[in-house]
């Protein structure tokens, strides 16, 4: 028989091996989350007008003592950056020759950032903090570019009611859905 043939009845061999392995029976891994499942709590989207948001509340004050111990390692000590994304500062920059995407200067929703510090932060620890942690360091981020009071504490109700600088700086792709 030739190379040509061989090759070809090994290919056939080897196609139709592979096409009865992957229709045979296997074991799918996993479960689906359901609401009684521990991982339902994972399933919060929290939307821009805070529906979804936990319970829970904090302070620029309190948020800026848990930004000290969680936060400035990365994002330094005035959240300017470090070896991670500065987060505040740049606002009004967008339109400059050297506009800076902070979370005060780009984000366009507030409820936003609740739910990236929920999701990813720290970055060794998602999930760790406590919707109270988060609140805090959500007012005192917002704070640090006087976007929200240092007095005033902020909860469900209160931070889908702050409006970002860039709130309009951003075009529908769908208008007619607006």
């Amino acid at each position: 028989m030739s190379t040509l043939i061989k090759t070809i009845v090994i290919s056939i061999c080897v196609f139709y091996t592979l096409i009865s392995l992957a229709e045979s029976d296997y074991q799918k891994l996993g479960k689906k989350a359901d609401h009684l499942s521990q991982q339902a709590h994972w399933n919060l989207t929290i939307l821009p007008s805070g529906e979804h948001l936990p319970k829970g509340s904090g302070t620029a004050a309190q948020g800026a003592k848990l930004f000290a111990l969680k936060c400035a390692g990365c994002h330094g000590s005035e959240a300017i950056g470090a070896s991670a994304e500065p987060l505040v500062g740049e606002v009004g920059s967008l339109s400059s020759d050297y506009p800076e995407k902070t979370v005060n200067s780009y984000w366009r929703n507030p409820t936003t950032l609740f739910d990236y510090i929920r999701r990813a932060m720290p970055i060794n620890a998602p999930f760790s903090l406590t919707h109270d942690q988060i609140y805090a360091l959500c007012a005192y981020i917002f704070n640090k570019d006087d976007i929200f009071l240092d007095n005033v504490e902020l909860n469900q109700d209160t931070l889908p009611k702050i409006t970002m600088p860039n709130h309009s700086g951003f075009v529908a792709i769908y208008p007619s859905q607006n």
